[in-house]
């Protein structure tokens, strides 16, 4: 589990990136459009969506002679169904802890 999350909380802990996934999620965007959008160079866009490419938050679209990026909401719902799940299973171990203390 641990191995897929690793590299996804990588590539979102960059601002950058962040911000790159938070303009995708209002619709999808080429690497120049984002530009215009953030205080960031084309260039340095096109890496940044390589890596949430390469970790499966993205995924390119041809449209015309453009490329767009856009979201993948399958990702993002896994990644969240994991977090829930290993928040589950602490509030499980928590709630034994707290009937252990409170038995005593």
């Amino acid at each position: 589990m641990t191995d897929t999350l690793v590299p996804v909380f990588a590539a979102l802990g960059d601002e950058t990136r962040w911000s790159i996934l938070a303009a995708l999620g209002e619709g999808d965007a080429s690497a120049s459009a984002l530009a215009g959008r953030l205080p960031v160079t084309r260039q340095a866009i096109a890496k940044h969506l390589a890596v949430l490419q390469e970790v499966g938050l993205v995924e390119p679209v041809r449209v015309g002679r453009e490329v767009r990026f856009r979201v993948v909401g399958a990702t993002l719902d896994a990644t969240a169904r994991r977090l829930e799940a290993l928040g589950a299973e602490w509030d499980a171990r928590l709630a034994a802890i707290r009937q252990i203390a409170e038995s005593l």
